[in-house]
């Protein structure tokens, strides 16, 4: 199984932060910025930033100091139990930006590249206390009646669609043309707005959180086509989560609504999208994975769940804001600090993984969805479409193979996601198939080394007994005639009990 690596552990650094002698040839000068800190963008970052949350806990310990862009400095926690304590502890830490002490004072204002991320909204993710629990209640109660039986089918329908546009070519790239797209699908489906669903919405999704220079017009977008559909279910509801949000007894306005539309889709497509590649590289990349998967070893959802341990579909948020001056794993943190979310690091959090090879099967203590009072509400169907379009893939195309030798991927980072750039395969060609229909296979799988191909051995008879020769000849016995009917068919073999409950499982 492919494991997320990192370098021997060393103690906590001091308090004090210093910057590295000038000329040193071991720093690399553009991973440091104001202060000596270490910086989470830029060429370092963007090529490794993995290695560089490894630095900072090696150099600081759980907690760091480091930098976000424009050099506005952030304390990234890297602890697994320092990141739940943050996020549970609503008392000494909150979600509402407007007490960042860079906001106050401008350096982090709303020409900053990450200001569609951490600029105030009228939303529960900023919320807090009984404004929370308000508009909290209205999310969580619209997602209580959504179908989730009746997803799973549009997702399969979604992918079938997809696949069936690629299916005779034998080659596919399974992000841009599958990763990518399924979860805009679905999300778009969901909230009501399948019309809005285009090349331009997918790249606007995906750039108004990668702290680019085009990120607050790519929010502008999706924001204005929010809008119009709130519009439309104000005066004319349907069933979708956008006319279920708008009914909620909590009365949200038409900006909250807006607002929260835009929550939904955003955090699940890109969680989505980013989880489906993750999980589709690990399964062409590593056989052992892929054998475990196929085998029956390991469910499909156990497989995602797996990979929300390893690569988390979001590896940080910014992010949380001291109310109060505290500490957090022996640092001073004072009211006003803000602090960065660590998913990614504190899920490889030397003191929980020892050995980051260890199966993490059933066990879903990850950061992935954050927790406490913020934790992800829509988390749920980010596992459907990830767990279905996953099965459903490898059921149309199960001698899926990689077209590239793995050490030629490429991602793109962010302080927020790791990126797989692209997932180029090859595949036996296919026909379409009805895209209404349970994903199947056209193909067997290719067969494994361990499969019996030669034939079994013919069953022993032992030879007759001689006859004495003064023996009388035994009366000859009538044979019956032959049967004149149709001829007797072998009956099917019958499945295994293993093979039969994959398919109650995946809904064949």
């Amino acid at each position: 199984m492919t494991t997320p690596s990192r370098p021997s552990p060393a103690g906590p650094g001091t308090e004090q932060v210093t910057a590295p002698p000038p000329g040193c040839p071991a720093h690399d000068p553009s991973g440091f910025g104001a202060g000596g800190l270490r910086r989470l963008f830029g060429p370092e970052a963007d090529q490794d930033l993995s290695g560089v949350y490894e630095k900072l806990r090696a150099e600081h310990g759980a907690v760091a100091p480091a930098l976000l862009h424009n050099d506005v400095r952030v304390w990234a926690v890297l602890g697994h139990s320092e990141n739940l304590h943050m996020v549970r502890t609503p008392s000494l830490y909150t979600r509402d930006s407007r007490q960042w002490s860079a906001v106050r004072d401008g350096t982090a204002g709303a020409d900053h590249p990450l200001a569609p991320v951490f600029t105030w909204q009228p939303m529960c993710s900023f919320a807090e206390g009984a404004e929370h629990q308000r508009l909290r209640g209205a999310v969580t109660g619209a997602m209580a009646g959504l179908d989730h039986r009746g997803i799973r089918r549009h997702i399969n329908r979604y992918s079938n669609k997809i696949l069936n546009g690629v299916c005779e070519t034998g080659r596919a790239d399974l992000v841009g043309q599958f990763a990518e797209h399924l979860p805009m699908m679905v999300m778009l489906h969901i909230l009501g707005m399948p019309e809005e669903y285009s090349e331009r919405m997918v790249q606007a999704a995906r750039d108004m959180i990668q702290g680019t220079t085009t990120a607050i017009a790519s929010n502008e977008f999706v924001m204005e086509a929010l809008t119009r559909l709130v519009a439309r279910r104000r005066a004319q509801p349907e069933e979708d989560f956008a006319s279920a949000l708008i009914a909620q007894p909590e009365q949200l306005t038409d900006d909250e609504v807006a607002a929260h539309l835009r929550l939904v889709l955003i955090a699940a497509y890109e969680a989505t999208a980013n989880l489906i590649a993750n999980v589709l590289r690990v399964v062409l990349t590593d056989p052992r994975f892929r054998a475990r998967l196929s085998g029956g070893q390991m469910t499909v959802p156990e497989a995602v769940e797996q990979s929300l341990w390893d690569e988390p579909p979001f590896s940080a948020m910014v992010g949380y804001f001291a109310k109060q001056d505290t500490q957090l794993g022996g640092r001073r943190i004072k009211a006003g600090d803000g602090l960065l979310l660590g998913i990614a690091p504190g899920n490889v959090d030397p003191v929980v993984r020892p050995d980051l090879a260890a199966n993490m099967q059933g066990n879903r203590s990850h950061l992935a969805f954050s927790g406490g009072p913020h934790e992800c509400p829509g988390q749920d169907i980010g596992r459907a479409i990830a767990d279905t379009g996953v099965d459903a893939l490898l059921m149309r195309l199960p001698d899926v193979e990689l077209a590239i030798d793995e050490r030629e991927l490429r991602w793109r980072s962010s302080i927020m996601s790791r990126h797989l750039v692209e997932l180029p395969v090859y595949f036996g060609k296919r026909p379409p198939q009805d895209i209404t229909a349970t994903p199947r296979s056209h193909t067997p799988p290719p067969p494994r080394p361990w499969e019996v191909s030669s034939p079994l051995p013919q069953a022993f008879e032992p030879p007759p007994a001689p006859v004495p020769t003064d023996a009388p000849a035994p009366a000859a016995t009538p044979t019956a005639p032959p049967d004149p009917g149709p001829a007797a068919v072998a009956p099917a073999r019958r499945k295994g009990a293993w093979r039969r409950l994959l398919e109650w499982w995946r809904g064949h």
